[in-house]
């Protein structure tokens, strides 16, 4: 075992001891399948994903908007079946059914949380700074998809009924008093959830990632053509030069996906967390799951050379947007990454009639090649009303930060002068 594993290890034993006698009085708290009476509705809080009915976690996400792979029953299993998210990871399934006059009109994946790995949306400062006013920050209660910096639904519902939607939050709110957690936190949720949220005091954070945007393109030429001309001519060398070495590149999705295919990309995996002294969230057995259940979502964008798998990036395909989660390598080539991961990324979504590329979090390197920064939205309910307002500042200070940066990033962007990125926003998607 190598020595980061061994270091992580114990870290990991250090969290289970501390915070496992309080995950087994949330347990306790909410038997799975027990019904409690919040408000004006009933909540059932579910130890594992495929405890919900099928048909109906299918509907509500059909309605949370277009379709979104992440949200889907089977990713969910995906990661749980795998042993990926579950209480050994610090990643105890708590997922909420919500029922009104015995109909469910609403699911919440959630988790209840002994740390805060594998989230994206940081939050050390907040748990250091209530430990040292003697307080317990963990365990928490997580509304996410875990491991996924992705926008998406995180309340599953009709979201035409506002009603149900303020009292959906209200019976999180409820739960996290119920459960005596420290908090509840939403992470990459959409724009008008977000609003909602705040409606419903909430605390309400505001951060950005990078995204590629479809205005109409034909071919990779025709997006470079929007460029300006020193930002084209670099985009052509790196290319260029990414593929010199003999590099064939291969899109592999489907049927044409194998278990050769996923033991090369998890070698890849795993070698991007040993170098970036990072954690392997998702074992070998989830790239098992999703082939048997995603495979048609599915893109490998894998780099081969003299025959044999160097490089690859993961892809999940939504119905509007490619969605870029995993890369790894076991041959340095210059400018392979962003070959595999932004311009393969960007042909395929041109070549598919898709209107965006998520291509994870941070990186702000994205933006030479094409990619415009987004705000990403989080909110989060704080149980203490004096943490609850020191945090409430702090992201009010923090979100005038980031819409500085948006603002500043977008006028130094790489289009060139006529080129209007309102308009770009606008996506204009070509008729497939």
């Amino acid at each position: 075992m190598k020595s980061w594993e061994r270091a992580w290890q114990q870290a990991l034993r250090w969290v289970f001891f501390s915070v496992s006698h309080r995950l087994d009085q949330i347990s306790s708290s909410f038997s799975p399948f027990t019904v409690r009476q919040l408000s004006e509705i009933t909540a059932k809080i579910l130890s594992s994903a495929d405890a919900i009915d099928a048909t109906v976690w299918s509907r509500l996400a059909a309605a949370s908007g277009p379709y979104n792979p992440f949200v889907q029953q089977r990713f969910f299993n995906a990661l749980e079946r795998s042993s990926s998210a579950c209480e050994k990871t610090g990643w105890k399934p708590f997922h909420v059914s919500i029922e009104k006059e015995g109909e469910v009109i609403g699911i919440v994946p959630m988790y209840a949380k002994g740390h805060s790995q594998g989230e994206y949306v940081f939050d050390y400062a907040w748990a250091d700074a209530w430990h040292r006013a003697g307080g317990e920050y963990y365990p928490k209660l997580q509304v996410s998809v875990p491991f996924t910096p992705a926008t998406g639904p995180r309340i599953l519902c009709n979201r035409d009924n506002k009603e149900d939607l303020s009292a959906i939050f209200s019976t999180l709110k409820q739960i996290c008093q119920k459960t005596g957690v420290s908090s509840l936190h939403i992470t990459f949720m959409e724009k008008n959830l977000w609003d909602i949220a705040n409606q419903n005091e909430f605390v309400c954070r505001m951060d950005q990632q990078f995204h590629w945007q479809n205005a109409a393109y034909s071919s990779f030429d025709d997006f470079l053509g929007d460029l300006a001309s020193k930002k084209r001519k670099n985009l052509r060398r790196e290319r260029k030069e990414a593929l010199a070495n003999d590099i064939e590149i291969e899109h592999i999705t489907g049927a044409s996906l194998s278990e050769k295919h996923w033991d090369a990309f998890f070698a890849f995996y795993l070698d991007t967390g040993q170098r970036k002294w990072g954690t392997p969230y998702l074992t070998r057995s989830f790239f098992t799951e999703i082939q048997n259940t995603m495979a048609e979502e599915t893109l490998l964008i894998m780099a081969k050379r003299n025959g044999r798998y160097i490089a690859g990036a993961l892809n999940f395909i939504g119905e509007n947007t490619l969605f870029g989660r995993n890369w790894g390598c076991i041959e340095d080539h210059r400018f392979l990454h962003f070959e595999i991961c932004y311009y393969q990324a960007i042909d395929f979504a041109i070549e598919n009639g898709l209107k965006t590329v998520e291509a994870g979090a941070q990186g702000s390197h994205k933006v030479a090649r094409g990619y415009l920064p987004c705000a990403t939205y989080s909110a989060h309910w704080i149980e203490n009303d004096s943490f609850r307002d020191a945090i409430s500042k702090f992201v009010d200070e923090e979100k005038t930060y980031v819409e500085r940066d948006i603002n500043y990033i977008e006028q130094h962007s790489p289009f060139n002068s006529n080129v209007e990125l309102r308009d770009l926003r606008e996506i204009r998607v070509k008729e497939t």
